[in-house]
């Protein structure tokens, strides 16, 4: 049976306008004019017979119509813009990158202009997860993370490097820190809640820490132990900078964590995302030979 859809371009204009709830911010994304999105949505009020915004020009709002047509749309939109980006192969326009926010901020940022003057045409998004990764789920095209193997089905891996965690705290703070840090304020994060038990199980030191402070984030208990609140356990790419300026010092040094950051991307060929994880891997050798 045929379906009875109106406009695609009408309804392009619609949602659009809808999300934003202005239609020059929808002319702004759809780069037509502000006259052509109130002309394609004033046609498909006409074609649906029924109004989808109410109110003042400079003040529009969603009808009870609108709203219930922008609900079912937005996720249609977003679906086939996933099904054109799973099946297109270029080397340029947009690049979705998923990996942890810590990550992102302390080491793949600071980095992140190198591809962009190696690959100006192509545009990394970045998103904050440390989800595990379901490609036949997730709308991403290359997925960072830290975890030890096997890597989930029909994914390419690109190990970086491995994963090495040790104490560090405020220089000032650990003047006075004795070798296991009992007495001092022990920092915690919401997302590595047993990376003091780790650390103390692979280095044989009793568990002796003082009063014990849980940060929603891991970048806020960083900041934290910057400021000379307490002693934390913190992943080596994350204060590589911090140690080398003095802001941080890692008395009992870095030891392994059985795990890897990796670059996962679909199976398939995908030049933006190979660009992308090759240009990583480099990255990730420069870093390892810098530190």
């Amino acid at each position: 049976m045929a379906r009875r859809i109106p406009s695609l371009n009408a309804l392009r204009a619609f949602e659009a306008a809808g999300r934003h709830g202005r239609m020059t911010l929808a002319a702004d994304e759809l780069h037509v004019t502000h006259s052509a999105v109130s002309r394609q949505v004033q046609q498909l009020e006409d074609v649906l017979g029924v109004p989808l915004f109410e109110g003042p020009k400079n003040s529009l709002r969603l009808t009870d119509a609108g709203t219930r047509l922008l609900a079912g749309l937005s996720p249609a939109f977003d679906q086939i813009d996933m099904a054109v980006r799973l099946v297109a192969d270029t080397d340029d326009g947009p690049l979705d990158v998923s990996c942890p926010g810590t990550f992102a901020m302390r080491w793949l940022i600071p980095r992140l202009h190198r591809f962009q003057t190696l690959h100006p045409g192509i545009e990394v998004r970045l998103t904050s997860s440390a989800k595990p990764v379901d490609f036949t789920r997730d709308s991403f095209d290359v997925a960072i993370r830290v975890e030890a193997g096997p890597w989930p089905a029909g994914t390419e891996a690109t190990v970086l490097f491995g994963e090495r965690s040790g104490p560090v705290l405020s220089k000032a703070l650990a003047r006075s820190a004795p070798r296991n840090f009992a007495g001092l304020p022990w920092l915690h994060s919401r997302t590595r809640r047993l990376a003091w038990s780790d650390w103390c199980a692979r280095t044989g030191t009793p568990m002796a820490g003082g009063t014990e402070t849980e940060y929603e984030h891991l970048y806020f208990m960083l900041e934290a132990a910057m400021a000379g609140l307490g002693v934390c356990i913190a992943p080596w790419p994350f204060v590589f900078a911090d140690i080398k300026a003095g802001r941080l010092t890692a008395p009992r040094g870095f030891i392994e964590s059985g795990k890897d950051y990796v670059a996962l991307r679909r199976a398939r060929r995908h030049r933006k995302s190979a660009l992308f994880c090759d240009w990583l891997q480099a990255e990730a050798r420069e870093f390892i030979a810098a530190s």
